[in-house]
């Protein structure tokens, strides 16, 4: 007997370049098509075929077995009003006869600019989850391979089936589907993450600091999984005047609601900041914005700023309830700047007052902003956290190392990191400003 179906397509889908794929996609894909591939096995439910066709003796379809043995149940459908109604959830896969008329005309009556295949539309509208097997008559394999690129899985000779090619056909067809299924879903998914990834991106911080004679560095890593950005946030502007504002800032929380309330917060802060205000101002209308956006009242943020002079020899700072920053200068080991007028944090107290302390920096220095996912990740396996004596010692260190700038954020990091033993579960930024004579 000639072979049903055409020999590049009798191919299982385990063994065809789109399966090969999935296996290489790896992920949510290879497990789907493999949790597929087991269904019926584990369910121990047979596979159920809904034949769509008007032959009035109903012999079209022989017996047929799944790979079990079991027999394939099918139901019969002579046109689209009884499809629909056969259409439960237990139905594995279509075999549709595109000799059917979508109208209940011959195709031919509608001439020969009708769509032969307006009939397997309906029915790929109809099921658009299920399998679909286009039957066509002998040798016509163009209006076969026209169906598979409408949509169909695969397409077989009306006057060529037998039970054993139909029950294969069938049961590729299921599985074809359940991939292309768990690869557009893939697909979707990467997509979203992909627009996910550039919308952060786009909400990440740019320094306007063009005129400035320091030197600014950055490092960022989200707490979240899979994110690039977490509730923490900083950022830097020169104003007119020649002062250069630098801040940074922590959400309680890490979630997506609290990266979205921090980038509120940075914008506010620029504009503020670009509008003239400062210190106690500032951070007061700060907190006006952070209680008229959070989504519950218990949130708050803590906030560091600081305002440094055009000579760049001296700086005011502002706490709210965050670290106090590092400044280190040559001959002098680095050190935390005072926080004895340390503030409350954004939406805690309403009323509050944060009061600008005066800060002499010098003709040379480094100053490091810094949020508590620095200073809070574990030493080894214990309970002991690193805190702010641990960091400044290790910051000391690097910088007898030689370490500056860039260089001096990086190796920081990655070794708070390589302590902790993993991974931060907390959000961590730090900023650097650098002035040189």
């Amino acid at each position: 007997m000639p072979v049903p179906v055409p020999r590049q397509r009798a191919i299982p889908a385990v063994e065809s370049g789109q399966a090969q794929a999935a296996s290489m996609s790896g992920g949510p894909l290879k497990e789907e098509a493999h949790r597929g591939a087991a269904t019926n096995a584990t369910t121990g439910a047979p596979l159920t075929l809904l034949l769509i066709e008007d032959d009035p003796a109903g012999q079209l379809v022989p017996d047929l077995q799944d790979s079990a043995g079991r027999p394939i149940r099918v139901r019969t459908a002579r046109n689209l009003t009884e499809a629909g109604r056969l259409l439960t959830d237990d139905v594995h896969c279509i075999l549709l006869d595109l000799a059917l008329p979508a109208s209940g005309r011959p195709a031919e009556a509608d001439g020969p600019d009708a769509d032969e295949l307006a009939m397997l539309r309906h029915v790929l509208k109809l099921a658009p989850r299920h399998a679909v097997l286009a039957l066509t008559a002998s040798g016509d394999a163009e209006r076969g391979a026209e169906a598979v690129r409408v949509g169909a899985q695969d397409y077989l000779f009306r006057d060529e089936l037998d039970s054993r090619l139909l029950s294969r056909a069938i049961r590729y067809a299921v599985e074809r589907k359940r991939s292309d299924t768990a690869e557009r879903r893939l697909t979707e998914s990467r997509l979203r993450a992909q627009e996910n990834r550039r919308l952060e991106r786009g909400l990440l911080p740019t320094p306007l600091l063009e005129g400035s004679s320091l030197r600014f560095a950055a490092r960022y890593r989200p707490g979240r999984s899979r994110a690039l950005l977490g509730g923490d946030f900083y950022d830097a502007v020169r104003t007119p005047d020649g002062t250069v504002h630098a801040m940074i800032g922590d959400v309680c929380g890490h979630g997506p609601d609290e990266a979205a309330l921090g980038v509120e917060l940075r914008i506010a802060w620029r504009a503020l900041t670009l509008a003239g205000l400062c210190g106690d101002e500032l951070l007061s209308t700060l907190q006006e914005v952070l209680e008229h956006e959070r989504s519950d009242e218990e949130i708050f943020a803590t906030l560091c700023t600081v305002d440094i002079a055009p000579d760049g020899r001296r700086a005011g700072l502002c706490l709210a309830g965050h670290p106090a920053p590092l400044i280190a200068r040559p001959g002098r080991e680095a050190e935390l700047l005072p926080y004895d007028k340390n503030g409350p944090a954004l939406g805690l107290l309403p009323g509050a007052r944060w009061p600008r302390m005066q800060v002499e920096l010098g003709s040379e220095w480094s100053l490091m902003l810094y949020t508590d996912g620095l200073i809070e990740g574990r030493v080894g396996a214990g309970k002991e956290r690193l805190g702010q004596d641990g960091m400044v010692a290790m910051i000391r260190r690097q910088l007898g190392e030689g370490l500056r700038g860039e260089h001096l954020l990086r190796a920081a990091v990655h070794e708070v990191r390589d302590l902790n033993g993993g991974e931060l579960t907390d959000d961590l930024a730090v900023v650097l400003l650098d002035r040189t004579p």
